[in-house]
């Protein structure tokens, strides 16, 4: 499902996401540009299905908030990537309450968001048509499952620790 993969391709990557992220942790730029690397198109993948097209925006929001909070976190890469999701879904579920009250953009604006981005190529057109399939197969689930779902699956989440994202779980130490 893109670029999120699932949970065992996660787990592979966690053990070089828990060293870039002491190192950012400790001022490393780089660092962070490799935790974001590993991180970022799951977490991406996953606020798609809860905003659909507004989750480039939502994760904006989400890294600037893991950026100023990145000194207080406190665990290995699987805990990371946990919270990392924690803090995307927040951000997401913020972002639905406020377009529940916002009014609906005007016939101009939405001509001007219709227009055609600069990128068209061939596997990112299939890559977002099979993105798109699998995000319709789990929109038909309930809201619950369908972000346990994403969850596991898209962001690579161990079972518990998708329960403590979704709020189902004992609250983590440290994390």
């Amino acid at each position: 499902m893109g670029h999120g993969g699932d949970s065992r391709r996660a787990g592979a990557y966690d053990g070089e996401l828990g060293a870039a992220v002491g190192r950012a942790q400790q001022g490393d730029e780089a660092a962070f540009a490799v935790a974001y690397r590993i991180v970022q198109p799951g977490l991406l993948a996953y606020v798609r299905g809860l905003v659909g097209d507004d989750a480039e925006d939502v994760m904006s929001d989400a890294w600037l908030e893991i950026a100023r909070d990145l000194g207080r976190f406190k665990g290995d890469g699987a805990g990371f990537r946990g919270w990392t999701a924690t803090i995307a879904r927040h951000r997401a579920l913020d972002h639905l309450r406020r377009q529940r009250v916002r009014p609906r953009p005007s016939v101009l604006e939405q001509d001007v968001l219709d227009l055609p981005g600069p990128q068209s190529t061939h596997d990112q057109a299939m890559e977002a048509l099979s993105t798109e399939y699998a995000l319709e197969l789990v929109g038909g689930l309930p809201r619950d499952q369908a972000e346990a779902v994403l969850l596991r699956v898209v962001v690579g989440l161990d079972g518990p620790a998708a329960a403590r994202v979704l709020g189902n779980g004992r609250p983590r130490t440290g994390a």
